[in-house]
């Protein structure tokens, strides 16, 4: 593993686990811990970002492990021989958990292509197609029929591209990687029984192991998934999107989502606004934003959906939106603040709403998963407890960014940019 530590005004690379305990020491000396405390820091959880490759040999000596808990779990013996026979080891698919879009392009450079013209165009197409379905649906569960789309068009391109690669290997690859081994074993015992179960004859998905025409997991077609044609399958990789249009709308109203509210909207702030509560953290009714001077991107006066926050996905020279609980329940389908902007905007656009209004930063870069691992230890050793050092900026290291912005006379946005980074070096 490649961590970075700064010493002596440099920043300098070291390898393997012995550097991890040395930093972990370090860090501990300069915040006053133990290097248990100091761990809690640096997690051992970090290392496998960037670990060592797996190899074909090494997955088949851990199916043959697991092949003992998948039979525990009720898996009949003769099912999981011929469902794992020749499963092979994807060292792309590691890559691509360590490297998602969401997380490491900027948002502006995501929702370019999450949202394009040719995506809300064949968006309206399929909402005109498949309308009457959509508003069946619609009724029945209480989800917006272009939140729906919306899922279905980010998801698999409305049905045209529903992934290629064998569930079962990716998610035997991923559970035998271990970055995340407990949750995709979980999932590859819930896809061995849709297999056992006669589901589905091609089971090809996503590098994740997600799969059909919106990218069900597993465990969410165990738990959420619905028969919505009456056929008597719950069938969400067939060529008729029924089933896994309405299980995606059965899914966003399982997690609470309120019929008629936005997810958000974009907003204009006034000079001089506080941007210490541009976060998910500070909630405030709609009444408490205008008093503030926060105004609709578009003109006119905010619409009062409940209480909300302000949110800055590219920092203060970004867009800026007003988010309602709507945000979180489609943060259940993917965390990343990107993916969620990309669902709704698309959504709005779907329905005609217009274009983003607000301009981006597009000078800047996104920072590499090295950098900003780099970043959340650095904050650390500056007493700004960014939550870990795991390269995901969450709403723990955002606020350490923006308690280090705030001590340093910037504007807290909470925007991990370079420049940030330079400053902490």
């Amino acid at each position: 593993m490649r961590v970075l530590v700064k010493l002596g005004g440099s920043v300098r690379a070291g390898l393997g686990g012995e550097v991890m305990r040395v930093f972990a020491g370090l860090l501990a000396a300069m915040l006053g811990n133990s290097p248990a405390v100091a761990q809690t820091i640096l997690p051992d959880g970090v290392q496998t970002a960037e670990a060592k490759m797996g190899t074909q040999a090494g997955l088949e000596a851990w199916v043959e492990a697991f092949r003992t808990r998948a039979l525990e779990a009720g898996i009949p013996a003769a099912s999981f021989d011929a469902a794992m026979r020749g499963v092979e080891f994807n060292p792309k698919v590691v890559e691509r958990d360590r490297s998602q879009n969401e997380f490491t392009k900027t948002v502006w450079d995501y929702l370019d292509t999450a949202v394009s013209e040719d995506r809300v165009a064949l968006g309206i197409k399929a909402l005109q197609k498949h309308q009457a379905l959509l508003e069946r649906i619609e009724a029945e569960y209480g989800v917006e029929k272009e939140i729906v789309a919306a899922v279905w068009g980010l998801e698999s391109a409305y049905g045209t591209y529903r992934g290629d690669l064998p569930v079962l290997g990716s998610l035997a690859t991923l559970a035998y990687d271990g970055r995340r081994g407990a949750f995709f074993e979980a999932e590859l015992i819930a896809a061995l029984r849709i297999v056992d179960g006669g589901h589905v004859e091609n089971f090809t998905g996503s590098w994740a192991g997600a799969s059909g025409h919106t990218q069900f997991m597993p465990s969410s077609w165990e738990k959420l998934a619905v028969d919505f044609d009456g056929d008597g399958k719950r069938n969400l990789w067939g060529d008729d999107p029924s089933d896994a249009l309405a299980s995606t709308a059965n899914y966003l109203r399982h997690w609470g989502w309120k019929t008629g509210m936005p997810w958000g909207l974009e907003v204009r702030l006034p000079e001089g606004f506080d941007y210490v509560q541009t976060t998910e953290r500070v909630v405030k009714p709609v009444a408490d934003w205008v008093a503030l001077g926060v105004r609709p991107a578009t003109g006119g006066e905010l619409p009062d959906h409940g209480p909300g926050s302000i949110l800055l996905p590219g920092g203060a020279r970004g867009a800026a939106f007003l988010i309602f609980p709507n945000f979180q329940v489609i943060e259940k389908y993917n965390t990343a603040d990107a993916y969620i902007i990309g669902i709704g905007h698309l959504a709005d656009r779907i329905k005609g709403g217009p274009p983003i209004a607000g301009t981006w930063p597009r000078e800047l870069r996104a920072l590499t998963l090295e950098e900003r691992r780099e970043l959340q230890a650095l904050l650390a050793i500056a007493g700004f407890d960014p939550g870990g050092v795991d390269g995901r900026m969450g709403p723990k290291t955002i606020a350490a960014v923006k308690a280090f912005q705030k001590a340093r006379g910037i504007i807290p946005d909470g925007y991990p940019s370079l420049e940030i980074l330079m400053l902490l070096r």
